[in-house]
This record gives structure tokens, sequence and C-alpha cells, in this order.
């Protein structure tokens, strides 16, 4: 049977790339997998004003992904995303239609802030957006405790950081 695991943290975290060393550890040991970016499956203009992170979307497509790749094989779905919430943990469950674990990966604020200004040097907007939104995402999931164990984002490389996620997974 699948099982996916959410990989999460603030904006600049490190998300999409550990997600993405994840994938290839887990095709050096043989499972076949795919990687899921949920900010991918969201990706669209305008966003209804009652929805502005696209959620709604983003779970429709998922069960429509996710279906697909099991279907072709793959046993472990890694995915890096953002959850805020039970209920929306709840409901990324349900549409990935198999069992649901989430690691979040921690990284200081400072550093966090120090990759966005590298990120968006060329785009002030965004980065003002993006430096406003990593405080706030920090303190949201820092309240919600949608994660069911964490690991440190800043020890290591990204593929080191990714194989401690992946043995919290296994554990």
């Amino acid at each position: 049977m699948a099982t996916a695991l959410l990989i999460t943290g603030t904006v600049g975290a490190g998300k999409t790339t550990v997600a993405d060393f994840a994938g290839d550890l887990l095709i050096e040991a043989g499972v076949p997998n795919a990687v899921i970016d949920l900010d991918w499956l969201r990706r669209a203009w305008p966003a209804p004003p009652r929805d502005p992170y696209h959620g709604t979307l983003t779970l429709r497509n998922l069960r429509a992904v996710a279906a697909n790749f099991v279907a072709a094989g793959a046993e472990r779905l890694v995915l890096a995303g953002v959850i805020e919430s039970r209920r929306e943990r709840l409901a990324h469950e349900e549409a990935l239609g198999v069992p649901l674990t989430v690691c979040r990966v921690h990284v200081d604020l400072s550093l966090v802030r120090r990759r966005l200004r590298s990120r968006h040097a060329l785009d002030p907007k965004a980065l003002d957006r993006h430096l406003e939104r990593s405080g706030e995402l920090q303190s949201i999931l820092d309240a919600a405790g949608v994660d069911d164990y964490a690991v440190d984002g800043t020890q290591g490389t990204p593929e080191e950081v990714a194989a401690r996620v992946l043995r919290g997974w296994q554990a």
C-alpha cells in the first residue's frame, strides 16, 4: 500500500529541496516514488478572495495527481508544502487517498530571511511579502502542531536533511 509524506515548514525552510533529495534517496534505495510540490498544484491567478492560497484547487489537483502516481506504481509520495491546521491535514490525507505523515523542517528565521533575500534579490515586492509571511507562518505552524515529527534543516547538506526526514518516516 502506498503512503505519503508531507515535508512542511515556513517559506524558505527548504521544503522543496529536501523533498527532491528525498525522492532521489528513495530511487537509490529502489523504492518507487513520486515527488509533488503543492505550490505547483495551486499556481494559478487570480485566487478567489475567500481562498487566497487556492486551497480548493490544490486539493482537487492533488486528488488527481496522487491517484495517477499511485496507479503508475508509486509506493511513496513525497510532498513539499504547507498545511496550517488539523482540518487541512485531514483534507490533504483524504485527497491523497493514502496514509499521510507530516515532517516539519525547522530553520531559524534569521537563516530563512537570508535565503529569501538571496532568492528574491531582484523582486523587492516578493521579498517583502515573503519576509512578512515567513514569521507569520512560523507562528502558525508552531501553534497548529500538524507535524508528526521534525528535523533540523540547518544541520548538514540538503541531502543529509532528506536522509533524516526519511529515517523519521520509516521509524
